[in-house]
């Protein structure tokens, strides 16, 4: 007797998540990098608390290139989770449930949370 050909179980390479799952994990990362910013900052304070040369020493390192990519993608990460929590916020109410709403208001989030960070961008570009 010959087995029987199942089909295999869905998984990431064949199944394709929903848009909202993807920004629930996204979310969730976010989360975490915010934890990461925190505890930067934490020490950011803690340095300044020291004196001058830990002062000095904090501003070398924040100077940095990949230090400053870091920071901005924090901010990215704040205003993503600042949208994301305004979209829960709509949800509460009972509203935006359908499907195509849904997927709306996920884009209309998402460009909300790059707009945002690019206006904070240059506005501390343009030193304001």
């Amino acid at each position: 007797m010959e087995p029987r050909k199942r089909p295999l179980s869905p998984h990431l390479q064949v199944y394709r998540l929903p848009l909202t799952a993807i920004v629930s994990v996204t979310h969730r990362m976010t989360g975490v990098l915010l934890t990461a910013g925190l505890v930067l900052f934490v020490v950011s304070l803690a340095m300044i608390q020291e004196g001058s040369s830990s002062y000095a020493a904090m501003q070398d390192f924040i100077q940095q290139g990949w230090v400053k990519f870091a920071i901005w993608l924090m901010i990215y990460a704040l205003f993503f989770h600042l949208c994301h929590g305004i979209r829960h916020l709509i949800w509460d109410t009972g509203e935006g449930y359908n499907k195509v709403l849904m997927n709306y208001y996920i884009i209309l989030e998402m460009f909300a949370a790059i707009m945002v960070t690019l206006v904070s961008f240059l506005f501390v570009s343009m030193g304001v």
